[in-house]
């Protein structure tokens, strides 16, 4: 069976839980030391902001990874309402395993037709450690509930969803999955 690709756009990993391990020092010694044209994109990917990827390029070496972590904490939290809107632009979805019902896919497709219109950006839940399965429930409740927000309310917890995102993702980069982000356009390496 092909994968299944959803329209619209929400950022959920894909990786099981059981296939993560954590990265290695010699995986950060290979980050703070690649050239910056090769950690760009790779950051960009993690998060689509060139303000944060360019903060956390900037600032390496990193001592460990708990350090990168922190600092990719940070940029976060300063990604201005243009940064923000700019990295929530960019976010897409995720190939869903094969075996999710098709129920499911009109559901988070409705939902997140919904959401866009209501708030004017894509939908964004860090799933990140939950079976796949899980994670779909997850997002489908996530959408439902956060849907009552207020605009302004709700773009400060997307922006909690995106450093989340950003840190799973990061953590995916530096274990050598190949692409941090996966979208329904660039399949990440291995699937």
């Amino acid at each position: 069976m092909t994968p299944i690709h959803l329209p619209g756009r929400v950022a959920i990993p894909s990786l099981p839980e059981q296939t993560r391990t954590p990265p290695s020092l010699t995986a950060l010694e290979s980050f703070n030391t690649a050239p910056a044209d090769e950690v760009r994109p790779a950051l960009l990917a993690c998060l689509h902001s060139p303000r944060w990827a360019d903060r956390i390029a900037d600032h390496r070496p990193y001592p460990d990874i708990d350090s990168l972590l922190a600092a990719s904490d940070e940029a976060a939290y300063d990604l201005s309402p243009g940064d923000l809107t700019q990295a929530l632009a960019g976010e897409t979805l995720p190939v869903l395993p094969p075996d999710v019902y098709g129920a499911a896919h009109t559901a988070l497709s409705a939902a997140s037709a919904a959401y866009e219109a209501r708030f004017g950006h894509a939908f964004v839940i860090c799933v990140d450690g939950l079976p796949p399965n899980e994670a779909l429930d997850q997002a489908l409740a996530g959408i439902r509930s956060r849907l009552a927000n207020d605009p302004e309310e709700e773009r400060v917890v997307a922006a909690e969803e995106l450093r989340h995102l950003a840190r799973a993702r990061l953590l995916e980069l530096l274990r050598g999955a190949g692409n941090c982000a996966t979208s329904h356009n660039e399949p990440a390496s291995g699937k």
